[in-house]
């Protein structure tokens, strides 16, 4: 779907129903506060430690949320894809803070912004709106257990197994995308994708790894067939 300036308000409503509730009068305020803008592939969206300027509905692409470690590493929380929206904006937005992480464009990306005083009314006032927001709160959160729970409790080769069936039978990715993915380092990566490759689990090639042994890395990842 190629969205253009004139059908930003029909994107809009067809990804994020919950905007159908609003009033004539919310709906025309909506229209004419929020704007179409594109950024390409690296783009950053919002900083760490930087104030909201808005809730993004996303409409094209996908926004990565990375989180930078003490040592230098980075480690990717989540993505927003069309029809969500990210809580580290929604809390900032909420709870008047300052960005936790940073936001950056993983594909070229179209999104439109709710203006913060819009939000807060929105929340406010629109019982749909207000569900929304508290559902993604509620997916999201149940996303980051995940994450800790993966990160604190399971062996880096296990992770790197999972997220090689997950992405399989063939990986066209970097061996640093994958490392931020896990929130490891480029080095610690590569030398677990050489040992399976040894072990005759995947052959690796320029940013592609193909899996040729599914059974074996389900052992490696502890996954029941």
């Amino acid at each position: 779907m190629r969205v253009g300036p004139d059908s930003v308000g029909q994107a809009v409503l067809a990804l994020y129903p919950s905007l159908r509730s609003l009033s004539a009068e919310q709906w025309a305020t909506a229209c004419q506060a929020m704007s179409l803008l594109r950024m390409p592939a690296g783009a950053q969206i919002f900083a760490e430690g930087q104030n909201c300027l808005g809730f993004p509905l996303v409409l094209e692409g996908t926004i990565k949320i990375v989180k930078n470690t003490a040592a230098g590493r980075e480690m990717i929380l989540y993505r927003v894809e069309p029809g969500g929206s990210c809580i580290i904006t929604s809390g900032c937005l909420l709870g008047g803070s300052a960005c936790s992480a940073r936001g950056i464009a993983e594909t070229p990306i179209s999104l439109s912004l709710l203006p913060t005083t819009l939000f807060a009314r929105l929340v406010a006032e629109n019982a749909d709106f207000r569900a929304f927001v508290f559902h993604l709160f509620a997916e999201r959160i149940a996303e980051l257990m995940q994450l800790v729970e993966e990160v604190a409790f399971h062996r880096l080769d296990q992770r790197l197994a999972r997220l090689l069936l997950a992405k399989g039978p063939t990986v066209r990715a970097t061996h640093q995308a994958l490392a931020e993915e896990l929130g490891s380092v480029r080095e610690i990566i590569s030398r677990l994708l050489k040992g399976f490759a040894l072990q005759h689990l995947v052959t690796l090639g320029r940013e592609q790894i193909k899996v040729i042994d599914e059974r074996g890395l389900k052992e490696i990842a502890r996954v029941p067939d």
